[in-house]
């Protein structure tokens, strides 16, 4: 074994916070804020489903049409790439970080991660993403993150919040255009159910109800578990 080998092998695993939960819930902002607070790096999942729906809507493919999405995924390239106001998002070279967000993109990236192949080529790389962090932890946020992408991380959450709560949340984010798009949460969260169940908590992993709870108060609920896990260790 080379030197390197050998620091490689002898460097600490990063700690791993998985957090999954419906739309709305304050999945990105929440794990933002509690990495950011942690010191950690933050992986946003859906940023990879979301790139893959630009990338077929660019191409112009009909997203209704799996074989076709397969085709996309072949010779897709997704790469994050860490900014001082956030993880820049790019395709073939290109950045999307901010259409990806658009609302032509949010209502179609059911459609795109309903497909098993898609959700298994990109567990690889988030996968691998983790494995690379430099940072001593990552909080990794997504829809099946505590059960599938990493299900052996040290502290798994669910974060949650009544449905009429994420709806408002959510409305308050967006625009006066965008305002309606809130109202797609159920819907999306039906579809995506049908892939991946996110809305019970699986063994092992704990429960954030986040509905009588403020922003700052999630974050810190969310910090909290995370120390109280490295403490045990």
């Amino acid at each position: 074994m080379s030197s390197t080998d050998a620091s490689t092998a002898d460097a600490p695993r990063p700690v791993v916070v998985a957090i999954d939960g419906p739309a709305g819930s304050g999945k990105s902002s929440v794990s933002r804020a509690a990495a950011r607070a942690l010191g950690y790096d933050f992986l946003d999942t859906g940023a990879g489903y979301r790139a893959l729906a630009w990338r077929s809507l660019d191409l112009g493919i009909e997203l209704e049409d799996a074989d076709a999405v397969r085709a996309v995924l072949g010779g897709f390239r997704y790469d994050v790439e860490p900014g001082a106001d956030g993880a820049r998002v790019h395709v073939e070279g290109r950045e999307v970080t901010e259409e990806i967000r658009e609302p032509r993109v949010s209502g179609v990236v059911s459609l795109v991660a309903r497909v098993p192949e898609v959700r298994e080529a990109l567990n690889v790389q988030f996968r691998r993403l983790i494995r690379e962090t430099p940072r001593p932890g990552i909080v990794v946020e997504g829809r099946d993150i505590t059960t599938v992408v990493a299900p052996d991380a040290q502290v798994r959450i669910l974060l949650t919040a009544d449905e009429e709560v994420r709806i408002a949340r959510r409305a308050k984010e967006l625009s006066p255009e965008q305002a309606a798009t809130a109202r797609q949460l159920s819907e999306r969260d039906r579809q995506d159910a049908g892939v991946v169940d996110f809305l019970t908590a699986a063994e092992g992993v704990t429960t954030v109800d986040s509905t009588e709870l403020d922003f700052d108060e999630t974050v810190q609920a969310v910090v909290e578990l995370v120390r109280r896990a490295a403490q045990k260790d």
